[in-house]
This record gives C-alpha cells, structure tokens and sequence, in this order.
C-alpha cells in the first residue's frame, strides 16, 4: 500500500537533519543527509503504521470484515 505523508525535515542543530511527519504522531527520523533523514522517517512511518494495525486486529472476530479502502 502506498500513501503520501509530509515530511518537515530542520537542521540539527549538532549536525545532520531531524524530521517528523505531522500525519503520524510520533513518527520522527534522523540522518546525516537529507535523503538518509527521509529514509529513516519511512522506516519510522512504517514500523508505527504496522504496530497499530496489528494492536487492532488483534482479538478480532473471525467474522470481522476486513478490507482495504481508497482514500483521497
């Protein structure tokens, strides 16, 4: 699945980058360059997105329905 989030990427003020992405609280991301900064907050996104679908699913009636919707 694919989505489009925003990344506010600042110059750290010890050096490198910081990001944090504004549709996932507490998404955040760190790097040396500004593209290694942007991949580190994708991996964050991604780990958060995971962790909150599996929190949810959990415990789920077998009859539960599940399906993937389009948004935007």
């Amino acid at each position: 699945m694919k989505s489009e989030f925003t990344a506010i990427i600042e110059s750290a003020p010890e050096g490198g980058f910081w990001a944090i992405c504004p549709e996932v609280p507490g998404a955040n991301g760190q790097g040396e360059t500004v593209e290694e900064t942007k991949q580190s907050l994708i991996q964050a996104i991604e780990l958060i997105l995971e962790d909150r679908r599996s929190d949810v699913t959990r415990g789920l009636p077998a009859d539960a329905i599940q399906e993937k919707i389009l948004v935007g």
